[in-house]
């Protein structure tokens, strides 16, 4: 792969720009792509990043989540992506595929490569597992970080990824200390922002957002608080994860129940037209 590395575009760094800036005041939204179409249609929706998501990239190829594709698979289907958009992307790399730092660097120098300004870094060290200790995992974002510079692109956004909430680690009165002290070893390490998903309550947010330094990037979805709500706490991104893509599965579902059974049309009427898809490959 390394064969296949280009200089880094002044584009690319104009997207990075772009991206970190957004961190700086406000809240922007992520809804998350899944392949090509995907991203180009967030983007012609307004979004001003295209975030990946790691499941649905993953459910797309044939594969499940949790790093069974190869890192190689997945940094193809970031550059797809990247090439199908003029936004910024930010490329979810789960574990950093490989738990040691050089692995993540790996990792990073890949999709940095393929197009990507961000990465997602996530602490799991196995999916619904347990953590990589503060230490393990500062070393790993340090790697991340060393990798980008090393790549050309020094201002990459990493958004580091703290599982304790969603996996729910340790006694639940010592999560949100155990989430600060990883912010501050994250931070110091050279993380630019950090994703709690599993984390919702708007009060624990507020709190949150007024002891760490680090933007917080929290996962939202059907029966959580609104965009609006977050804002209010301090929220800087929104994301959905696999959400969109589930959506758009029960929909393609709903639509071949619907045609099997009943024989009719009904739930593909409003459906995009042909020319609209095909028009978003017309660059």
């Amino acid at each position: 792969m390394a064969n296949d590395i280009q200089p880094i575009t002044e584009a690319q760094h104009r997207a990075a720009a772009a991206f970190r800036a957004l961190h700086e005041h406000g809240l922007f939204v992520l809804p998350n792509a899944w392949d090509a179409v995907s991203a180009a249609l967030i983007a012609r929706a307004g979004a001003p990043v295209i975030a990946t998501t790691s499941a649905a990239v993953a459910w797309s190829l044939g594969r499940g989540d949790g790093e069974q594709l190869t890192r190689d698979e997945m940094v193809a289907h970031v550059r797809r992506i990247t090439g199908a958009v003029d936004v910024p992307v930010t490329a979810d790399v789960e574990g950093g595929y490989g738990p040691a730092p050089e692995d993540v660097a790996a990792t990073v120098a890949a999709v940095v490569a393929a197009g990507a300004v961000g990465v997602n870094l996530e602490d799991s060290n196995a999916p619904g597992g347990g953590l990589f200790d503060p230490v393990a995992q500062s070393d790993r974002l340090r790697a991340a970080r060393a990798a980008a510079e090393a790549a050309g692109l020094p201002e990459l956004v990493i958004n580091a990824r703290t599982d304790v909430y969603l996996f729910g680690i340790g006694a639940p009165e010592g999560r949100f200390d155990d989430v600060l002290a990883r912010a501050a070893a994250y931070a110091e390490a050279g993380a630019d922002s950090l994703f709690v998903p599993g984390l919702l309550d708007l009060a624990t947010l507020t709190d949150l957002v007024g002891k760490t330094s680090l933007p917080i990037n929290v996962m939202a979805g059907p029966g959580g608080p609104t965009v609006a709500e977050l804002a209010a706490t301090g929220v800087r991104r929104v994301s959905v994860g696999s959400a969109l893509a589930q959506a758009a599965y029960a929909r393609a579902e709903a639509a071949a129940v619907e045609l099997l059974q009943h024989g009719t049309y009904t739930a593909l009427a409003d459906a995009l037209d042909f020319g609209s898809v095909q028009g978003l490959f017309r660059r």
